[in-house]
């Protein structure tokens, strides 16, 4: 098992929001592609798995939405890619922008922050897979950190996943 869902749960932490859900546009790079997203809380989480570095070139840093996302333009130029058993990576086909990562039944989904239209009132939350963070760079943010094995010990009580 990989770590894209665990990670995603971990975004908004374990106890429910209790702060009224922010409507968020955003789009791709070319505009080709935009959509309405739902935060529920406004905390920037980021992956250092190998497979989420490679889909965004980078650390993905994404928020976590409270509603499937609703893309209001451009449909036929949004790419779906299986990334795993339960998750898929959403992107434009034109300008190749990394768009969101979402369960295949899209009741999950993590917006990257990079497409949003504004990322006024968001805050750098916390760290997953800290583990397979490369050496060459480090964020100067007081944030959360936990390794693979901690996120899969929290959301499933087994350690031994990856």
């Amino acid at each position: 098992m990989n770590g894209e869902a665990e990670w995603i749960r971990s975004m908004s932490g374990t106890e429910a929001s209790t702060a009224p859900d922010v409507e968020k546009t955003g789009r791709c790079l070319c505009g080709a592609v935009q959509f309405k997203a739902h935060i529920g809380k406004p905390e920037i989480g980021t992956c250092h798995c190998v497979m989420c570095r490679r889909w965004a070139a980078g650390p993905f840093l994404g928020v976590d939405t409270s509603m499937p996302i609703e893309i209001t333009s451009g449909e036929a130029s949004l790419g779906v890619y299986r990334s795993s058993d339960w998750g898929e990576r959403g992107f434009c086909r034109d300008c190749g922008a990394s768009l969101f990562w979402r369960t295949q039944d899209g009741s999950h989904a993590v917006i990257s922050v990079g497409a949003l239209d504004s990322d006024e009132g968001l805050v750098f939350k916390t760290e997953v897979f800290i583990d397979q963070k490369p050496p060459y760079y480090e964020f100067a943010n007081d944030t959360e950190k936990m390794t693979g094995a901690e996120l899969f010990a929290l959301f499933t009580g087994d350690a031994t996943n990856d």
